[in-house]
């Protein structure tokens, strides 16, 4: 199930409000390199360059977002979503190659200093560079923000810091026309490392997504909500989010039902879980398993209760859940969540197995070392 409506509309925006920042750029440009040249100022001369690269960065989110739009087929079955992360990667590299360029033709200048040659009328052309430079990062990030794009983040990021390239500018002139002192190198300098840093950081971001992020606790929350609001479930686990793009996500869970249940009623709740999950929440869960609990015997509750308390007396035990006692062989089976805090999560493990199992020796346990991957 797709919201082929809703994915259709992102694209639009996306592509629309990129259209928009690749013609302010080039406007941009246009004027500052003229003004630049004239008047023999590097520092808006690397500032036309910059919206060169702005113009390239809407450019490639515009083709990232045309492809990531692909329908799957036979080779990528999951879609093409991530290549929108590959987009935002090049954005990101784009701007550290900016930042890098500036801060060496900063540094040549800092040695061979040219004296610049402001006049009025380029100094009004910066500033409203300036002011449309605030406006536009604004706009295409929050525009990115709204459908999730890191491209169009990134790129509003980057226009941004471009509107504080211009305003040092026009510092530098001030202090030029006022004091007959260029410091535009040095403050070339320092933003070239603020953008140096935006990049990577821009990089990182990126990346880690791509590597695989912890699940969303609010959206993890929101899904279990919904799966045990259903009669029957007693408990909803080990829910596994998978990222394809933006907005794009499938998973597992595993849920707590009685072991009363037969195969024709448990089919018939999967499916409605199944179809509930993604019309609430847009998650395709492809895998429900099943852990089944012990229904009318108070003695086999009364076992639960005290293994509960032991296990969860433990600081670095999150959870315990898929507890089964079968009397006739004498066998308990559950799982234990251990927290990614203890240092040694096995020994974790061990440890509160072994006093398990020296206060019911009678029995023969199986246990597995569960994970909660949208831990807080």
């Amino acid at each position: 199930m797709v919201n082929i409506g809703r994915e259709d509309s992102r694209g639009k925006i996306i592509v629309r409000t990129s259209i928009i920042g690749i013609a302010a750029n080039v406007f941009l440009a246009a004027f500052k390199a003229v003004i630049g040249f004239m008047s023999n100022s590097i520092a808006i001369t690397l500032d036309a360059v910059n919206n060169i690269s702005d113009a390239a960065s809407s450019l490639i989110t515009i083709v990232g977002a045309k492809l990531a739009a692909k329908e799957p087929d036979k080779e990528h079955p999951f879609g093409y979503g991530r290549i929108e992360y590959m987009s935002a990667i090049i954005i990101s590299v784009i701007v550290f190659y900016a930042g890098i360029t500036s801060l060496i033709e900063s540094i040549k200048q800092i040695w061979q200093p040219e004296t610049p040659d402001y006049s009025p009328i380029s100094l009004v052309i910066v500033a409203v560079a300036v002011v449309v430079k605030v406006v536009l990062g604004r706009y295409v990030r929050n525009m990115g923000e709204k459908v999730n794009s890191d491209a169009l983040v990134n790129s509003g990021e980057d226009a941004k810091l471009d509107s504080v390239i211009s305003a040092s500018t026009l510092v530098a002139a001030v202090i030029y026309l006022t004091f007959n002192m260029s410091l535009e190198a040095w403050l070339g300098a320092i933003i070239s490392v603020v953008i140096i840093k935006a990049g990577i950081d821009m990089l990182k971001e990126t990346v880690s997504k791509i590597l695989g992020e912890r699940n969303d606790p609010t959206l993890a929350k929101e899904i279990k909500h919904t799966v045990t609001s259903f009669p029957g479930v007693r408990g909803a686990y080990d829910l596994v989010l998978n990222n394809y793009g933006p907005d794009t996500w499938q998973g597992s869970i595993h849920i707590e039902v009685p072991d009363t249940y037969g195969a024709n009623q448990l089919d018939k709740m999967l499916r409605e879980i199944m179809m509930s999950v993604m019309e609430k929440h847009n998650v395709l869960l492809t895998a429900i398993g099943v852990y089944s609990f012990n229904t009318k015997d108070e003695e086999i509750s009364r076992v639960e209760r005290k293994v509960r308390d032991m296990a969860l007396s433990h600081q670095y035990v999150r959870q315990i859940h898929a507890f089964y006692l079968t009397k006739d062989t004498k066998q308990i089976r559950f799982d234990l969540v251990i927290s990614f805090e203890a240092e040694d999560r096995q020994g974790v493990f061990r440890e509160v197995v072994d006093k398990i199992q020296q206060e019911l020796p009678d029995y023969e346990l199986e246990v597995y070392m569960d994970t909660d991957f949208s831990e807080t």
